[in-house]
C-alpha cells in the first residue's frame, strides 16, 4: 500500500497502524566510545521509538499513523515534517505553545550500545490531554502500538489509557513495546510497576533480553522467567536478543529465529525497525499468529530490517528499505 505522501488522510487504508507517544531530537557524538563531557560535537537525529515505529512501518510501503504531541518551537515542527517526509499520517500531532519538545543525548559506546540523558522538564509530549486526542484517526487503525513512556507522567498517562481504551472498544489490535528508559521513571520499583499496569491490555509484545531481565528480575535466558510474561489473551510475546535474533511464544508454539551479524555503529531504532517491520506483515494478514511457518518468514524479515538498522547512526536515517532487508535475508549469516 503506497504511504500517505501529505502526511493525511480522507479514509484511512485498510492496514492503517497508528503509533501513540513521545517523538524528539537524538543528538548522537560524532565519535563513539566518548562520554558525552569528552564529545567534541554531535549529530541531530530525530527519534522516539514509537515514531522510529511509524517511520519504519511507513519506509517498508505499509501504513502508520503517529499521534503525539511536539513543542511549538523549531525542532518541534522539523520533527512534523520529518514525519511527512516519512509518508507517516501526521493527522494526530499537535504543538504545545508552552513546552518545548523533548531531547536526548545519547553516549554510544565502542560496541554501538547507548546510554541516554533526557531533557523533558516537562517536554510537550508529556502535556497531550485525552480532549486532544484524535479519536477518530484511532478507531481508523488495524493496529495500535504504544509504548511505556507514555506513562509515566500525567496528563499523558490518562490521554494514552483513553486512547488504549477507545481501540480496545473498537476492537483494534493493541501492540505494546515497552521499551524500558530508567532515567525517566522516578525508580526502577515504578518503572517495573507502570509497564506491567497495562501489561494484558496487549494484544502483541515484544521485549528485548534485557527488558525481560528487568521486569522478571531474573535470567532472559530461562524460559520460565519469559513465560512469567505470558497471560491468556496475548496472541504473540517476542524476545529480541539482538544480534543473536529472537524467540517467539503463542499459545500454540514457540521458537526462536537467527539474527544476522553486519557491522554494528549504532544500535538505537533496531528494535523500532523490528517491531515496524513486524506491524507491516501483521497488518497485512493476522493469521500470523496462528500460523508458524509465516511467522518465522516475518520474523526473519524483521530480524533483517533490524540488523541493517545498526550499521548507520540514529534511528529514522538508519530505517531499511523491503529491497536492503532481502538483500540481507539472501545473503544470510
Amino acid at each position: 500500500m503506497a504511504p500517505l505522501g501529505d502526511g493525511a488522510a480522507a479514509s484511512a487504508p485498510a492496514n492503517l497502524v497508528v503509533s501513540f507517544g513521545e517523538m524528539l531530537i537524538d543528538f548522537v557524538p560524532d565519535v563513539a566510545g566518548l562520554s558525552l563531557a569528552e564529545s567534541g560535537g554531535f549529530v541531530k537525529a530525530p527519534g522516539g521509538a514509537p515514531a522510529n515505529v511509524a517511520c519504519a512501518i511507513s519506509k517498508l510501503g505499509g501504513s502508520s499513523a503517529f499521534v503525539g504531541k511536539f513543542g511549538d518551537d523549531e525542532f518541534g515542527h522539523m520533527l512534523v515534517n520529518i514525519l511527512k517526509q516519512n509518508g507517516v499520517n501526521s493527522e494526530g500531532c499537535l504543538f504545545d505553545q508552552h513546552a518545548r519538545t523533548a531531547l536526548a543525548f545519547v553516549t554510544l559506546k565502542k560496541n554501538g550500545e547507548r546510554e541516554f540523558m533526557f531533557y523533558r522538564n516537562p517536554s510537550a509530549d508529556m502535556l497531550l490531554t485525552e480532549a486532544e486526542l484524535n479519536l477518530d484517526l484511532i478507531r481508523r487503525a488495524k493496529i495500535f502500538h504504544y509504548g511505556s513512556i507514555s506513562l509515566i507522567a500525567e496528563p499523558c498517562r490518562s490521554a494514552h489509557m483513553a486512547a488504549m481504551r477507545a481501540a480496545k472498544a473498537a476492537g483494534i489490535l493493541c501492540s505494546y513495546d515497552p521499551n524500558v528508559r530508567l532515567p525517566l521513571w522516578p525508580s526502577e520499583d515504578a518503572a517495573r510497576t507502570g509497564i506491567l499496569s497495562i501489561w494484558k491490555e496487549a494484544d502483541f509484545i515484544k521485549v528485548s533480553d534485557d527488558e525481560v531481565a528487568f521486569l522478571t528480575q531474573g535470567d532472559a535466558n530461562d524460559e520460565k522467567n519469559v513465560l512469567s510474561l505470558w497471560f491468556d489473551g496475548l496472541k504473540l510475546l517476542i524476545v529480541t536478543d539482538g544480534d543473536k535474533g529472537c524467540r517467539y511464544f503463542t499459545k500454540d508454539f514457540k521458537g526462536s529465529v537467527p539474527g544476522y551479524k553486519v557491522n554494528t555503529v549504532d544500535t538505537t531504532g533496531a528494535g523500532d525497525a523490528f517491531v515496524g517491520s513486524l506491524l507491516v506483515n501483521v497488518a497485512k494478514d493476522d493469521s500470523i499468529f496462528h500460523n508458524e511457518e509465516k511467522l518465522r518468514e516475518a520474523l526473519k524479515f524483521s530480524n533483517a530490517c533490524g540488523a541493517i538498522c545498526t550499521t548507520q547512526k540514529g534511528a529514522i536515517p538508519a530505517l531499511p528499505t523491503v529491497a536492503a532487508a532481502q538483500e540481507l535475508i539472501a545473503k544470510g549469516n
